[in-house]
């Protein structure tokens, strides 16, 4: 196994996490910054008041996403146990 074979393993599992990730994060964020906006305009400052809709909304896309999230980590898995001959030589 060389160096550049790790990098790639790394590198790969780095992809592989930020496409996981991304979906989640990018509901959280939209829905807390569309929490905040109706706090601003409303002018109330509850600090609680975002985390139930962050809650579902990550609910929803764990729920709708899980399966593909679910495919992706196997298929990276049996990525890797193909590649175990080739590193160990």
């Amino acid at each position: 196994m060389t160096d550049s074979d790790v990098v790639h393993i790394g590198l790969q599992a780095m992809l592989v996490s930020a496409k996981l990730a991304m979906p989640v994060l990018l509901v959280a964020l939209g829905i807390g910054f569309a929490v905040s906006l109706v706090q601003a305009v409303t002018q109330v400052q509850e600090v609680t008041l975002s985390f139930v809709p962050k809650l579902l909304g990550v609910a929803a896309v764990l729920l709708v996403g899980g399966h593909w999230m679910l495919q992706e980590m196997v298929s990276f898995t049996r990525m890797l146990f193909d590649l175990l001959p080739q590193l160990l030589d």
